[in-house]
């Protein structure tokens, strides 16, 4: 079994690193092609980009700044954000990215995973599912940067992302998203349980105890984490950091 990975995942606005507290209240934090220099450089297991308005804004992905980023990152790095066609599909992974992270695409362009499954691999095809509780305390998955709610339940969706041949699913928690208040553990492990292929947990670490507590109590192959990575002390000071190791 391969050991868990540690990723540092990475949101992009226009060309500038910034971070979100529930998907919401946009923070500019610096130089993404710097940040991935620095985790390079702390040999980080893998790196996650997000772009959060490519998709909501219907516009493709910024390729200038993908090959840049792509140009520094010495380990895996996986990519998402405006997604829509096999034709960008293939100019990322040109680019050099390994895996592309569909989520919005997964429901509104139908058939895409399937495709991009069956050309590039399901190794190179990320599944990724936001999610957020509602007041009966059902989570309910969400595309478009949080702003449309997908009409079928959690498990449909995941058994679906599976069905049409992603080889992982990025499962990401609006709510706990920027707060450093720990993985909510319960959708986790509903969906490590669910699935045969490696599942990914974001949203909420805020310590190395969070980071141990969700690969181990909630099965994942890899705990990704944005705050914790960029920020350092109750201040909130910007200082991108990597955990040497992990007492699992």
């Amino acid at each position: 079994m391969h050991r868990p990975r540690i990723i540092p995942c990475l949101l992009i606005s226009g060309n500038g690193l910034v971070k979100t507290k529930k998907f919401k209240d946009s923070r500019y934090i610096g130089d993404p092609v710097n940040a991935v220099r620095i985790f390079s450089d702390k040999e980080a297991d893998e790196i996650v980009v997000l772009d959060i308005d490519a998709s909501k804004n219907q516009v493709e992905p910024n390729y200038q700044l993908i090959e840049e980023i792509a140009g520094e990152a010495f380990m895996p790095l996986a990519y998402g954000g405006g997604i829509r066609t096999i034709s960008q599909v293939r100019q990322l992974i040109r680019l050099g990215i390994e895996k592309v992270v569909i989520n919005t695409a997964s429901v509104e362009s139908k058939g895409l995973i399937r495709k991009a499954a069956d050309i590039f691999g399901s190794q190179a095809i990320v599944g990724a599912v936001d999610i957020k509780r509602n007041i009966f305390g059902t989570y309910k998955v969400y595309v478009r940067s949080s702003t449309v709610e997908v009409k079928c339940g959690l498990d449909e969706h995941i058994d679906h992302l599976v069905s049409e041949g992603v080889g992982e699913i990025f499962i990401n928690n609006i709510d706990r998203d920027g707060t450093m208040s720990g993985y909510d553990l319960s959708p986790i492990l509903r969906t490590t349980s669910r699935v045969n292929v490696p599942v990914v947990a974001c949203g909420g670490a805020g310590s190395i105890e969070d980071l141990a507590s969700v690969i181990q109590e909630g099965h994942v192959s890899g705990a990704a984490a944005g705050s914790m990575f960029v920020f350092h002390g109750k201040h909130r000071a910007v200082l991108i950091n990597y955990p040497k190791s992990i007492q699992l």
